[in-house]
This record gives structure tokens, C-alpha cells and sequence, in this order.
């Protein structure tokens, strides 16, 4: 489903609420990488030129053939950013034009200039070191080779002494919107979110807001540790209408850790998947984001939108991060899950084919100009 006459609505919705969102706030963590997007040389031309290796089963069939006998691999630089989940999805709110508060591990004692742009915009607290993460991007996806030791300063107690429980407690119980990031790669999140639904929880009050988590890639991560994960977000929902969002391998992740058949991977076969996750979870809101669509699923039901046709992206990394922006601002607005769902892919192809974190109005405009090629 995506229709001219949806993305019109969506797009005065959009416009008709400039206003609004700069009175809503968000309060994000906790990762924080340096990104550089790299990629590998095929073939040298010169000193400033070179073909790219297009694919990754290009790459992989010459790593394959270096088996025994060892082999130069040429890595390219192309843009240095800043990187991490948390970063990310808080940066594209951020430019929406919402106040957002991150909370983060951007560089300690002093946080690195790569995230400078981004604290212009919103209000940016750095507890730890952050994360280096290399980039290799491809025309059929991405691979990322991470350094995250650092994250392992990600905890209870160095939120409390480095940024303040008082002031994490008062962006906690105030903020419209809380996201929580990159669990498989912040080794003390679970114990974080523990504290907090012991702590900080229960002396909540006011009107119902939004928490969303993103699991990230969940693959190395324990069956035991993802089940505690999924138990401790469900245990949220009492106290926030609980967002989950997951891409298309984090659902067949979390489908076997929690025993559930596969299905084709079609928008049906994705959707009945989704559904019966999150029967299981009682969560407000499932998403999960494939490249070409997006569904959301709310009380058993489940809506799947198409994405905009992006034949060759300027950039990959943190699309995901912008979908998940995108979806949480339209359900910050009170858009449905089809309208909510719209705008989270609006948003992502607008990232990956300019670069940059769209305004409200420019989201409008692409969904006026919806990308056919």
C-alpha cells in the first residue's frame, strides 16, 4: 500500500504540524560511533582514481581466493561521520526540528569534533569513549566492522556519576519521546533498563508517552541474553506505549530465538511473522523495516507500506536509524500506523539519496515528489 492520495494526506499532515513538533522532546542513548564509510578498490586507475568493488559477493569471492595464499585488500575512506544508532536517529529528529536531549558515548573526557554538527542542534551529554566503526558499503548492502570496547563504559553507575541521576531522572519522566539504541552492542544496557524499571518507573506519572528500542543486530548476542532483552522491553509497557523496531534479519533473529516458524520473505509472510512476535511481546507497536517496504503492526493488525525507488543510494549506513525517526515522529503526531509507517520510509529515502537528515518540509516535498526511478 502507497497511494497518491495517502502520501498527499501524509504530506499536509506533515505540513499542518511545523508548529507542533518543535514543542516535542526527545531524549535518546546510548551509543555513539565514528563512522567512516569505505570502499574497496577493484581496480586503481591512478593516484585519485579507482573502480570500486561493486558487490559484496564480489569481495567475498576474493577473500575466498586468498584462502592459503594471503592477498592485498585497498580500503578507501570516502566521508568520515558520525556514527552509532543513537546519534543518528536523534540527530534526524533533531533536524525535524524537535528538542532532543542525547545522552552518549561521544568522547570522554572530551567529546569528538565529528559530533559537533550534531551538538548545534540538540542538547548532547557524553559519558564514554566513543565507538570506531569501518563501513564497507556495497550496491547490495553493507558491512560494518566495529571497535566497541569502549561501550562497555555504558552503565547505571556512569550515567549517575557522569551525566546525574536527577537530570537522567527529569529527561526520563518528561520527554514526549525516549529511545533506548544498539542493545546488542552496549554490553550493560539490560542492567540499565533493569535499574530504570525498578528505580525510575514506578514514580512516573502525567500522560502516557512513547519509549522506542532498537535491538540492532542481534546475531552474536546469547539466546538467553535476547530473551531477557525482549522480557525487560515488554516490562515497559505499563508504563509507556512500547515501540520495538527491527529490520528484516533482526525479525528472523528474534523469530527463532522465540521459537516461531519462518515464513516466505514476502510482506505477507513478514507481516504474519510480525504479528505473532509481537502477540507474544503485548507491545504497542512492532515495526519492522526491509529495504523496500515497511510494516507496522498494532493489536494484531498490520500495515505494510512500499518505499520510495532509490536505484542507486548516495548512502546506506543509517537508513535504518532515519526510518526509526521518521516512524517515531509520525506517532509522536498521532499519525495511524499506515500514515506513521509512510513517514518513516519517507524519511529514510530522502537520507540515502541525498545524505542528509530531511526537514518536515522536505519530507513533505518528496512525498509530493515521489521518487519512480
Amino acid at each position: 500500500m502507497n497511494s497518491i492520495e495517502l502520501r498527499e494526506e501524509c504530506a499536509r499532515r506533515l505540513l499542518a504540524a511545523e508548529e507542533q513538533v518543535k514543542h516535542l522532546s526527545a531524549f535518546v542513548g546510548l551509543d555513539g560511533f565514528v563512522d567512516e564509510i569505505v570502499h574497496v578498490v577493484d581496480k586503481r586507475d591512478s593516484s585519485s582514481s579507482f573502480t570500486k568493488v561493486a558487490t559484496i559477493a564480489q569481495l567475498a569471492q576474493r577473500i575466498g581466493g586468498a584462502s592459503g595464499r594471503s592477498t592485498n585488500i585497498e580500503l578507501v575512506t570516502v566521508r568520515t561521520k558520525l556514527g552509532g544508532n543513537g546519534p543518528i536517529m536523534a540527530n534526524a529528529l533533531a533536524s525535524f526540528g524537535m528538542k532532543v536531549t542525547y545522552l552518549g558515548a561521544l568522547g570522554y573526557p572530551t567529546m569528538h569534533p565529528v559530533f559537533n554538527g550534531f551538538a548545534e542542534k540538540a542538547g548532547v551529554h557524553t559519558i564514554a569513549e566513543s565507538g570506531h566503526t569501518d563501513a564497507l558499503e556495497f550496491e547490495d548492502g553493507k558491512l560494518m566492522f566495529g571497535k566497541l570496547i569502549q561501550l562497555s563504559e555504558i552503565t547505571w553507575e556512569n550515567i549517575q556519576a557522569r551525566f546525574g541521576r536527577d537530570q537522567f531522572a527529569a529527561r526520563f519522566a518528561a520527554s514526549d519521546l525516549v529511545g533506548f539504541v544498539n542493545w546488542t552492542m552496549i554490553p550493560h544496557m539490560s542492567d540499565i533498563w533493569g535499574a530504570l524499571l525498578k528505580d525510575l518507573c514506578p514514580a512516573l506519572s502525567g500522560p502516557r508517552r512513547k519509549i522506542f528500542f532498537d535491538l540492532a543486530d542481534p546475531e552474536k548476542r546469547t539466546r538467553q541474553d535476547i530473551s531477557r532483552a525482549l522480557e525487560l522491553i515488554a516490562s515497559f509497557q505499563p508504563y509507556f506505549d512500547v515501540i520495538l523496531g527491527l529490520n528484516e534479519k533482526e525479525a528472523a533473529e528474534i523469530s527463532t530465538v522465540m521459537d516461531i516458524s519462518h515464513r516466505p520473505h514476502t510482506p505477507e509472510g513478514l507481516a504474519e511473522t510480525a504479528c505473532e512476535i509481537n502477540s507474544r511481546l503485548r507491545l504497542s507497536t512492532l515495526v519492522v523495516h526491509p529495504v523496500a517496504f515497511a510494516l507496522a503492526v498494532s493489536d494484531g493488525m498490520a500495515s505494510v507500506i512500499q518505499g520510495p525507488v532509490v536505484a542507486k543510494p548516495l548512502i546506506t549506513t543509517g537508513a535504518g536509524d532515519h526510518f526509526n525517526s521518521g516512524f517515531c515522529l509520525g506517532k509522536l503526531l498521532g499519525f495511524d500506523n499506515d500514515l506513521s509507517t509512510l513517514t518513516g520510509v519517507t524519511t529514510s529515502g530522502y537520507y540515502v539519496r541525498t545524505g542528509h537528515s530531511p526537514t518536515v518540509s522536505q519530507l513533505a516535498g518528496m512525498l509530493r515528489d515521489w521518487p519512480t526511478k
